[in-house]
């Protein structure tokens, strides 16, 4: 005869650094979890310090705090079991652990193996990796436990295999990209194959600066089928059921729709912000709109994440602003029912050249003169952040911020920059998906992309086509191929080496942006580190 053993996985969202507020969230859950008679409640890796906690871990204060929690937590662990991520203080090192937690005491402790150290990963700066056997018994069912990491190398699982496991449990906080989602299904299948295991992949939710947690706790079956799911970007106590007799096995649930990749890009980018804003303790956003889609697309994020009544906008036209741009701005500003002050950059623009000394005889020209303008609508728009209190948002995106256009100190001004890493061409698709309602009006999507900055001035008067640009940086930068790499993929040799010196020499202007969400697998940042002074050469 069967058994039934009754597991709630706690898919939530945990800051890092707030020992109290997640102490808090957890015996909050513990309290609910103990109405539905469950077995084993399951925590996130790092729960009670939130992922990542850098060099918050070097610190005596903080160590006490998390060492102080999990006493409190350990005193309220009744009537249920319970699996916790947490870092843990030792004299031979600082370990990512899991604990069970059972009346009130810590029956057995896990240390992660397999430490990333690539990526956006630098787990050996600060932990000590384990060699600790993660096989834990409760009510008679032998569990494996692993952490993140440990799930994508074989030994781990084969071991836990071997000593008795009846089942896997992998804790994780790793970090979305738009393609981590077959990854994790591939490694997954990958040990259920090798062990003829079930395996559950707990897994948190939220965004922590540039890091984006996805959700998405899953199970799988002996036969590596998908079999129950906990959603994805949002937050929830997800019970899951096993059938024990001779094997281990998932009740089935019903399966969600599988997300299309612009829907999850957008839900990540949107869980982005919310995050970064709330967490933050900001109130309002505040987005400078030109007309073009880049602004256009942040405001749609920015309404869904927070709601219209929290975004406002600003619309700041020069001697270089066209009509089509101002009717745009004012059709979604009616669409997205949102405010928006017009403030012109004239008077502050013509200061600027009476100060330099360029007269009405002399029209402006220039680079020098372009990158006026956008400075002057920054510190318009830093002024009102300033003055109200709110956060300004960032429209630059991926492709500008390659190849350095953008204006540092001017259009690449902002608290968060949302479209960081995303494409231009990215841009365009999210906005398509986006536009399913209808919500943006055609003349914006058929544009071409300007920065409006001098008389009829389009991005691809100094640019290569988006369609051919986006192409060569995804090579260049996500791929790290070199230039005849890209032209034996198809390009001409002269546009490769242009858009290669442009990335170059524009590292500078990257290190100076604001944090924004990652949804590639290689963002502009914390994994790719290239030294702004530097003698190598790739173009001869």
């Amino acid at each position: 005869m069967s058994k039934t053993f009754r597991i709630a996985v706690a898919q939530l969202d945990f800051l890092v650094g707030d020992i109290k507020g997640n102490t808090q969230i957890i015996l909050d859950s513990l309290e609910k979890a103990k109405q539905t008679s469950v077995d084993l409640m399951i925590f996130p890796e790092l729960a009670l310090s939130g992922y990542p906690p850098e060099d918050l871990l070097l610190r005596e204060d903080f160590k006490k705090q998390i060492k102080a929690a999990l006493k409190h937590i350990q005193e309220k662990s009744t009537d249920i079991a319970i699996l916790l991520g947490y870092p843990k203080f030792s004299s031979s090192g600082i370990y990512n652990a899991a604990s069970l937690i059972e009346n009130k005491k810590i029956v057995s402790t896990y240390h992660k193996q397999c430490l990333p150290n690539y990526g956006v990963f630098d787990e050996y700066r600060y932990f000590t990796p384990g060699n600790s056997q993660g096989l834990f018994t409760i009510k008679g069912l032998q569990v494996g436990i692993l952490i993140c990491e440990d799930l994508w190398y074989s030994q781990p699982s084969s071991m836990l295999k071997e000593n008795g496991a009846q089942l896997l449990v992998c804790i994780n906080a790793s970090p979305f990209d738009y393609t981590k989602l077959k990854q994790r299904s591939r490694i997954i299948i990958d040990r259920i194959k090798e062990t003829n295991l079930p395996i559950l992949y707990v897994h948190g939710v939220g965004g922590q600066d540039d890091l984006i947690f996805d959700g998405g706790s899953q199970a799988f079956d002996v036969n590596g089928q998908l079999v129950a799911e906990a959603g994805f970007f949002k937050e929830c106590l997800w019970l899951v059921e096993l059938k024990i007799n001779s094997l281990a096995q998932f009740v089935p649930q019903t399966l969600l729709p599988k997300p299309l990749i612009y829907e999850t890009i957008y839900n990540a980018l949107i869980l982005g912000i919310r995050d970064y804003v709330n967490k933050n303790h900001f109130s309002d956003v505040l987005i400078g709109l030109s007309g073009g889609i880049d602004s256009a697309l942040v405001l749609a994020i920015a309404v869904d994440a927070l709601g219209k009544n929290r975004v406002h906008t600003v619309f700041l036209p020069s001697r270089y602003t066209s009509k089509l741009s101002q009717e745009i701005v004012k059709t979604l500003v009616k669409k997205f029912d949102v405010s928006c002050q017009v403030l012109s950059i004239e008077p502050s623009f013509s200061a600027f050249l009476s100060t330099l000394n360029i007269g009405q005889k002399h029209p402006p020209t220039g680079l020098s003169i372009e990158n006026i303008q956008a400075r002057c609508r920054a510190i318009l728009l830093m002024a009102l952040s300033n003055q109200q209190g709110r956060l300004l948002l960032n429209c630059t995106n991926k492709s500008e911020l390659a190849v350095g256009y953008g204006t540092l100190y001017g259009d690449m001004a902002g608290g968060y920059a949302v479209l960081k890493d995303v494409s231009k061409t990215c841009v365009y698709q999210l906005a398509n998906y986006r536009n399913r309602d209808p919500i943006f009006p055609d003349a914006l999507m058929r544009r071409p992309p300007s920065a409006e900055l001098a008389e009829n001035q389009k991005d691809e008067d100094t640019l290569p086509p988006y369609s051919l640009l986006d192409p060569i940086l995804e090579l260049y930068v996500e791929q790290d191929k070199s230039i005849d790499d890209i032209v034996k993929a198809g390009f001409a040799k002269e546009t490769v080496k242009k858009v290669i010196n442009l990335v170059n020499k524009n590292e500078y202007k990257r290190r100076q942006l604001a944090p924004g969400p990652r949804v590639t697998p290689r963002a502009f940042g914390r994994e790719r580190r290239y030294p702004i002074t530097s003698g190598f050469l790739l173009i001869n």
